[in-house]
């Protein structure tokens, strides 16, 4: 009876064996996450304050931009709403993406910080200077060399060129009116011809 309770026994401390390294590989899993969290997190703020001066430098009144590193499984320091960078798979990896109608694309790419921080000032200023184009009102011309006094002097001919095709309707009018007149006067020469003749006959000595 002995070696059958120690035989009961024995699968109950296999499971409870079982749980501890399922837990201790939970455990070892979550660290591995928050140690990659960690380290994405602590190269975005190293790169944050690689930036620090040129959002310092973004003019008070534009508020579409972001300048924050967010928290999560995978942190990401925002531009702005449609652009943000990440870290790659390998935590060394730094890749600016932008999310775009026709998918999300790279602007940038590259394991030094440098390059990447270059293309986030140059995709700032782009924006800064896109703003500022709107509020100027400023329209490039359709046409190159295109002026309003050019227009200007267009429209003297349109309007004599309006007045020509308006007497040329006038005219053509008058003309179907004297055609259609001939046309009425033949017929009815044809209808009374025989009087017409009897007319003339009776009128001579």
């Amino acid at each position: 009876m002995k070696e059958a309770g120690e035989k009961i026994n024995d699968p109950s401390k296999k499971l409870s064996d079982a749980i501890r390294d399922v837990k201790n590989a939970f455990a070892d899993r979550d660290d591995v996450v928050v140690d990659m969290r960690e380290a994405h997190r602590m190269r975005l703020e190293l790169l944050a304050a690689e930036l620090a001066p040129v959002f310092a430098d973004v003019p008070a009144d534009m508020d579409n931009f972001d300048f924050v590193v967010s928290s999560g499984l995978q942190p990401r320091l925002w531009i702005d709403a449609v652009s943000h960078v990440a870290m790659g798979r390998d935590r060394r990896t730094y890749r600016f993406l932008r999310d775009t109608r026709i998918g999300r694309v790279v602007l940038a790419e590259s394991t030094d910080m440098r390059p990447v921080a270059d293309s986030v000032t140059r995709y700032v200023a782009e924006r800064v200077v896109e703003r500022q184009r709107m509020m100027e009102g400023g329209v490039e011309p359709a046409v190159a060399g295109l002026k309003r006094a050019d227009v200007r002097e267009a429209e003297p001919p349109l309007r004599s060129t309006t007045r020509s095709a308006g007497w040329s309707a006038f005219l053509s009018g008058l003309g179907l009116i004297a055609a259609g007149a001939l046309v009425g006067l033949a017929v009815s020469v044809a209808l009374f011809w025989d009087r017409i003749v009897a007319m003339v006959l009776s009128l001579r000595p």
